[in-house]
């Protein structure tokens, strides 16, 4: 069996480790940055965020073309640090989080899948990121 290869993105963010860590865990501010393209969105977010607790986030293209449910079970929570979850597709995923220089540099580590490129997951999973900064750092 090969190993699954494995894709990392950043991104440094300009608020507090709390803000940052709310806006991350928090249904109500999932369904607001949680999109690759301004063509999608995110319907609706469940998060019972605790070990074996589990999420599901609906994602639907704007004009209804298509739309899927990401989901997944926590496997560890360490509050303002670590969270990291096995997607129902049995790919690891975890996410850091540390203050730098007053940013906080939240780091996302994921197992590629084989349906699509590497490069275009990478993609889309920074430009998910990229929103998620962009909302934390406008919200007030």
């Amino acid at each position: 069996m090969s190993e699954k290869i494995k894709i990392v993105v950043e991104a440094r963010i300009k608020a507090s480790l709390e803000k940052v860590w709310g806006c991350w865990v928090t249904p109500q501010d999932i369904v607001q940055w949680n999109a690759a393209s301004a063509d999608w969105h995110t319907v609706s977010a469940t998060n019972d965020l605790r070990v074996d607790g589990e999420f599901s986030f609906r994602m639907e293209a704007k004009d209804g073309s298509f739309g899927f449910d990401f989901q997944g079970k926590y496997t560890t929570i360490e509050p303002m640090k670590t969270i990291a979850y096995r997607i129902i597709d049995d790919r690891l995923v975890e996410i850091r989080f540390k203050v730098e220089d007053s940013e906080v540099w939240v780091e996302e580590t994921f197992e590629a899948e084989s349906m699509n490129p590497v490069a275009l997951q990478e993609q889309g999973w920074q430009a998910i990121l990229n929103n998620f900064k962009l909302y934390v750092e406008s919200k007030k």
